[in-house]
């Protein structure tokens, strides 16, 4: 007898475990999700008046430093060489991200080696500061005042909504500063963009007769699910249990869309470090593609905000109050039966899309494993945290 499964979400994690269950059991998938498209998040399309491919929340670059998530990901879909580079606008100029040896040169107006700049920095931190407990004090004890008020303090504040002394030293675990002229803002060697778009790559990840994908669908929880020998929940864990503790707390973002002839920026992406200027960053999403060629350009005021009843949930706070509601949830979750929960939102935190393929990739096989050996499979893929 098949097995019949149900997965809330077309996003990463739940395409990605559709793709690996079908291809690796007997068994029929339908899959659920309440936006008018797959894809999440990463969802992208061709804009109607430039025809250039969009990534309609955001830009999403994917890298990785691990082959076997680089190689899965390009056995459906080819994704090319691209190099991201970040600018940042401060206080008038523009400087290059992350904080490299031109960067350092620039704004103290210095000609150093780098050697030198690594000796300059080391008498800029605080070092009255010797264990940092929050992200003010992480920054200003490895880069001093003058760096983290021109590239950290009026972002971060914008990003999140409060003063950066509030948040926890752990947002900012490395201080991304590079004593050379690199100006590649991803680490990871396998780094590309899908020529097609990522949309191209989730239709892929779920092309099988045995996956039925219904769209305009919003789950409720207290839908008989019976018919279904396991669900997966991919979306956000509070709202799985009608936030009866509260919800948990995110950031959202917003966009504001131009349209020019053209190039507007010259480079994908310039972050406003400025508290008085009231987006965090522009997106000029032509550059994504440089291998395509445009009259016009399309790019994208990004304005951060709280996030309400309404509104897509995007980076997770994880403050103090956050992480004690989780708690509270996951405890309620592994009672339950027949169901599993699954992806950033469910599991609350903040992870790229390697991580979530990753992610997936691994619980795929834990799920099978889990049945073949005829015992429940685990209700979520990580440890609490």
């Amino acid at each position: 007898m098949p097995y019949r499964f149900l997965i809330i979400g077309a996003g990463f994690s739940g395409t990605v475990l559709a793709n690996r269950l079908i291809n690796n059991l007997d068994c029929a998938i339908d899959i659920w999700d309440e936006r008018n498209h797959i894809g999440g998040n990463c969802y992208t399309e061709r804009d109607s008046e430039t025809g250039i491919m969009v990534h309609k929340y955001g830009p999403h670059i994917f890298n990785t430093d691990k082959k076997e998530i680089w190689d899965f990901v390009n056995s459906f879909i080819e994704f090319r060489p691209y190099v991201h580079r970040v600018k940042a606008m401060s206080k008038g100029k523009i400087y290059s991200l992350p904080v490299n040896l031109q960067t350092i040169n620039q704004i103290f107006d210095k000609t150093f080696t780098p050697a030198e700049a690594k000796d300059f920095l080391e008498t800029l931190g605080d070092k009255t500061i010797s264990e940092p407990k929050n992200f003010e004090e992480q920054a200003l004890r490895f880069i001093g005042k003058q760096l983290y008020y021109a590239f950290f303090y009026g972002y971060t504040k914008k990003q999140w909504g409060c003063e950066p002394a509030e948040l926890p030293a752990s947002i900012l675990k490395r201080i991304p500063v590079r004593f050379n002229y690199d100006d590649n803002y991803h680490n990871n060697i396998y780094t590309g963009i899908p020529v097609d778009g990522y949309t191209a790559l989730f239709e892929k990840l779920i092309d099988n007769p045995k996956i039925k994908v219904e769209l305009n669908k919003k789950f409720d929880p207290s839908i008989d699910t019976a018919a279904y020998d396991h669900v997966i929940y991919t979306g956000p864990v509070d709202a799985y249990f009608n936030f009866k503790y509260g919800r948990l707390g995110y950031r959202t973002v917003t966009f504001e869309k131009f349209t020019e002839k053209g190039d507007h920026q010259g480079v994908t992406q310039i972050n406003y470090c400025d508290e008085e200027v009231p987006y965090t960053r522009i997106a000029e999403h032509k550059h994504f593609t440089p291998w395509e060629n445009h009259d016009k350009t399309v790019y994208f005021k990004e304005y951060s905000k709280e996030t309400g009843e309404d509104d897509i949930p995007y980076y997770p706070k994880r403050l103090q109050q956050d992480k004690e509601l989780l708690l509270k949830y996951r405890k309620d979750a592994t009672g339950l039966d027949g169901i599993s929960f699954l992806g950033r939102l469910a599991t609350y935190r903040y992870m790229d899309m390697h991580h979530v393929i990753g992610e997936a990739l691994g619980y795929s096989k834990t799920f099978i494993e889990a049945l073949k050996a005829g015992k429940k499979p685990p209700v979520f893929p990580n440890a609490e945290e």
